[in-house]
C-alpha cells in the first residue's frame, strides 16, 4: 500500500512539472508586453514635452516680439531749431483739446542754460500755448511772483505767449496713490485751468537729482514752494529747507509727483519733449553753471516721461566727453528715479528710438 501512495505521489510530481514549466515563459511574456507598453508611454510622454515646450518657445518668442512692439516710440532730431522743434512734435501725432500749457523752466540769472525764446517760440505759437511756470522753494530770483514775472520777462518770455505764475493765487492738492512716498502732489492752482500739457525741457545735470529732463520738470516745476519742498523731503514735510539725507526717497518721490499728475490730468492729455543742447552739469536753477564738456545731441519727444529721459540718459553715456555728467549722475544714483518711475507703472525704460531725420 506504501508503494502504491508513492507510486501516485511519483506520478502527480510528473505531471505538475510541465504545467509549472509552462507558466513561466507565459510569465515572461506578460513581463515583456508591460516593459513594451511602459517604453510607448515614455515615449509619448516625452513627444509631448517636447510638443510644449516648443509651444512655450513660441508664445515666449511671440510675447518678446508683442513687447517689443509696445515699446513706447521716442522720436529723435539732430536738428536744435525753431524747426525741428516743430518737427518733432508733429511727429507725436498729439493734438491737444482744451487749453494748453507750456511747461518750461524760465531760468535762473545771470546766465543760466534756459530754453531760449527763439528757439520755442514756433512751437508755443502752434499750439497756442501758454507758458506757464512755478515759483521756487529755494530763494533765488524766482521765489516771488514779482520777481520771477521780472526774470520771465527779461528772459523774452513774455514776448511770444502769455505767461502765467501757476501758483500766484495759491496751490490746490491732487491724489498721488501706488506709491511709497507721497499720498497727494501739490501744484500751483492755475494748472486746474489747462487741459493740455507740453512738457519742454531742457536736459542737462542737476545738483540733486543727478540730471533734470521731463521728470524734473513736471516733478518740481509744476509743484507749488510748499509742494517743492514735499517732494524733496519725500513726503515728510511741506516747508522749511529743501535738503533731505535719504537721496533714494527722494528720488522716488520725485517720479510719484510726476505719477500723480499724470494720473489727475490724464496721460493722453501729455506729450514731453527734451532739448538736449548746452548739456552743462548744472541745472538751469543755478544762474552759474558750468560750461558744457559734450557737445550738443539733439531734441527727443515722447508721449512717455521715462522712456524719454532713460534715452536722453543713453545718448548722455554714448557721448564724448560725458565724464563730468556721468560722474554727477551716478553719485546721486540718478537713475533710480527711472526705476522707481517704471516700477510704479508711470512709463518703460525700454523704447524705441525713431529718427525723424532719415
Amino acid at each position: 500500500m506504501k508503494k502504491y501512495f508513492s507510486l501516485i505521489a511519483v506520478c502527480l510530481a510528473m505531471c505538475l512539472l510541465p504545467a509549472g514549466c509552462a507558466e513561466s515563459p507565459a510569465g515572461t511574456g506578460n513581463s515583456t508586453q508591460h516593459v513594451e507598453q511602459q517604453t510607448a508611454s515614455s515615449e509619448a510622454e516625452t513627444k509631448d514635452s517636447q510638443s510644449e515646450a516648443a509651444a512655450n518657445a513660441a508664445e515666449t518668442e511671440k510675447t518678446a516680439d508683442a513687447d517689443a512692439s509696445e515699446a513706447p516710440a521716442v522720436y529723435f532730431t539732430s536738428d536744435i531749431s525753431a524747426e525741428g522743434l516743430v518737427r518733432i512734435y508733429e511727429a507725436l501725432g498729439w493734438t491737444p483739446e482744451g487749453r494748453v500749457a507750456v511747461k518750461i523752466s524760465t531760468g535762473e540769472p545771470p546766465a543760466s542754460n534756459y530754453l531760449r525764446p527763439e528757439l520755442i517760440g514756433d512751437l508755443v505759437k502752434k499750439v497756442d500755448g501758454t507758458i506757464v511756470e512755478c515759483n521756487t522753494a529755494y530763494g533765488g530770483s524766482r521765489a516771488s511772483s514779482a520777481m520771477h514775472r521780472q526774470v520771465a520777462e527779461d528772459h523774452g518770455f513774455t514776448k511770444i505767449a502769455d505767461f502765467d505764475l501757476m501758483d500766484e493765487e495759491g496751490e490746490v492738492e491732487w491724489p498721488m496713490t501706488g506709491g511709497t512716498r507721497l499720498d497727494r502732489v501739490i501744484v500751483g492752482s492755475h494748472a486746474e485751468n489747462y487741459s493740455d500739457w507740453v512738457i519742454l525741457s531742457h536736459f542737462k545735470g542737476h545738483a540733486m537729482a543727478g540730471f533734470g529732463g521731463a521728470i524734473k520738470n513736471v516733478g518740481i516745476g509744476i509743484s507749488s514752494p510748499s509742494g517743492k519742498v514735499y517732494v524733496h523731503t519725500a513726503g515728510t514735510k511741506t516747508s522749511g529747507s529743501i535738503w533731505y539725507s535719504d537721496q533714494d526717497a527722494w528720488l522716488e518721490a520725485l517720479a510719484e509727483m510726476v505719477s500723480g499728475f499724470s494720473s489727475h490730468v490724464g496721460k493722453e492729455h501729455i506729450i514731453y519733449i527734451n532739448v538736449m543742447n548746452r548739456l552743462s552739469v548744472d541745472c538751469d536753477c543755478d544762474g552759474h553753471p558750468a560750461e558744457p564738456d559734450i557737445h550738443d545731441i539733439g531734441i527727443l519727444a515722447s508721449t512717455d516721461p521715462v522712456a524719454l529721459d532713460q534715452a536722453c540718459v543713453d545718448l548722455i553715456y554714448q557721448a564724448e566727453g560725458n565724464a563730468s555728467l556721468v560722474k554727477r549722475m551716478e553719485s546721486l544714483h540718478a537713475v533710480h528715479t527711472l526705476e522707481h518711475a517704471e516700477e510704479i507703472g508711470l512709463g518703460s525704460r525700454t523704447y524705441e528710438l525713431v529718427s525723424i531725420d532719415d
